[in-house]
């Protein structure tokens, strides 16, 4: 019986379990963002995020304990480093999880996980949502500037259909005139 064993073991024997999670999160710090199934994901997503955590306070401790977990002295001076300055002010959800389909051999579904502040594409998309202001509905000068918009666009269109109909006129005449 499995009585209060809440974590996904993956199909693996837990020395190979932890090994595999181990190099899993040097992979996402060195690199950012890493493709691998939904189920591993979610289980490093619990791996890595407390490493982070504990890595906002830089202390000989907190390095020697994730030294312990990732056994990678580049992942841990990009973790103190590189990673703590950009998620120090961020109070937990370090990564992101994005599904991206099945995989072909076997269907397992696949997802890339990425650290969340290291996006520039998505962090790009954030800043104009960030410019912009909510604004009521009433207010005159929101009221008066719809009408004049509306009432431009209808002239703009009469004046580029009765610039087209001289020419589509003048082409029909000459036309007949060749013609006869």
């Amino acid at each position: 019986m499995r009585h209060g064993k809440k974590f996904n073991h993956l199909g693996r024997k837990a020395a190979h379990r932890k090994a595999m999670l181990s190099n899993m999160a040097t992979s996402l710090i060195l690199h950012k963002r890493i493709s691998t199934t939904l189920a591993k994901a979610k289980e490093l997503k619990k791996y890595l995020e407390p490493l982070v955590t504990r890595a906002k306070e830089d202390t000989t401790h907190n390095r020697r304990m994730a030294f312990s977990y990732l056994k990678n002295k580049e992942a841990i001076i990009e973790l103190f480093g590189g990673v703590i300055e950009k998620v120090a002010n961020r109070p937990g959800g370090y990564t992101r999880i994005i599904k991206t389909g099945f995989r072909l051999g076997d269907n397992a579904e696949m997802c890339i996980i990425e650290l969340v502040d290291f996006n520039e594409l998505m962090l790009k998309d954030a800043k104009p949502a960030k410019k912009t202001t909510r604004r009521s509905r009433r207010g005159a000068s929101t009221t008066a500037s719809a009408p004049e918009a509306k009432v431009e666009t209808p002239t703009v269109e009469a004046k580029a259909d009765e610039s087209s109909a001289p020419e589509a006129t003048e082409n029909s005449s000459e036309g007949e005139t060749e013609e006869k």
